[in-house]
């Protein structure tokens, strides 16, 4: 399977099941077109065999969100919940078993 393959179908896992959490209303990766440009940064860290929980949290600080109109900007670590990084890593952890 080439790259290109594998990042869709991580990058179709996280836009399912991850989701951003604003003012209690969730944002699903997916329909906020972040779950590609997230699979792209995280294959890697599969690839190498490194996923943890340290690691994940700096790839998702490192991933800008812009809000109103591009006038602020939050990492995505900012507005995920604990538990959708809990879940990240563990789809992560799931396409490493494959």
């Amino acid at each position: 399977m080439s790259d290109s393959q594998r990042i869709e179908q991580l990058a179709a896992a996280l836009g399912e099941e991850v989701y951003l959490d604003v003012a209690k209303w969730h944002l699903f990766l997916a329909d906020a077109k972040l779950h590609l440009p997230l699979a792209e940064k995280l294959l890697p860290m599969v690839d190498e065999g490194r996923i943890d929980e340290d690691a994940v949290v700096e790839v998702l600080k490192g991933v800008p969100v812009q809000l109103g109109g591009g006038r602020t900007q939050l990492s995505l670590f900012d507005l995920l919940p604990m538990q959708g990084i809990m879940t990240a890593i563990d789809l992560l952890e799931k396409f490493a078993d494959r």
